[in-house]
């Protein structure tokens, strides 16, 4: 299972990736039409919003694994590695864990409510079927949650390393 997470944010995390590309082009396209033509587009803007949730929600498990989340590190750094291994493993256990589950619980219930209703933009010129992007926080937090199924176990593990290794 854990190289199966693994390699699954790992594809995820690159294929996401090339939405930072596609972001920049669009701000930059949106300030052009907006501040040098002088005709803003309701749905271009909305839809620089959409491809920054989309690169957050679903690189975050991706940034779980390759361990460049933010961290503060206050005594982190300078713990050893069985208890930087229990910090992990008690911070994914009672924090990440629960919090991702609740997420994905409640994401879902507010992206098929959307989907039900047929969410759409308000502004004149936005985006149809807004609740699309909804769908996008359920799936995100169920990929940061099986990456930090993944980091419980692992934790655990270093956690319960002999101290002569």
């Amino acid at each position: 299972m854990e190289k199966w997470v693994s390699r699954l944010n790992e594809g995820v995390g690159k294929a996401v990736s090339w939405l930072s590309l596609v972001l920049v082009l669009l701000v930059f396209g949106n300030v052009w039409v907006r501040y040098v033509l002088n005709e803003p587009r309701a749905w271009s803007k909305e839809l620089e919003w959409h491809v920054f949730s989309l690169l957050f929600l679903l690189a975050a498990g991706y940034s779980l694994q390759r361990d460049k989340h933010v961290r503060v590190d206050l005594f982190y750094e300078r713990m050893g590695r069985k208890d930087q291994g229990a910090v992990n493993f008690w911070g994914t256990l009672l924090l990440l864990i629960p919090w991702c589950v609740v997420l994905v619980v409640t994401g879902w219930q507010a992206a098929v409510s959307a989907w039900e209703m047929g969410e759409r933009s308000a502004e004149a010129g936005g985006l149809p079927n807004l609740w699309l992007i909804q769908f996008a926080l359920p799936a995100g937090m169920l990929l940061l949650l099986l990456q930090g199924v993944v980091l419980l176990i692992r934790s655990y593990r270093q956690m319960r390393e002999n101290s002569a290794d």
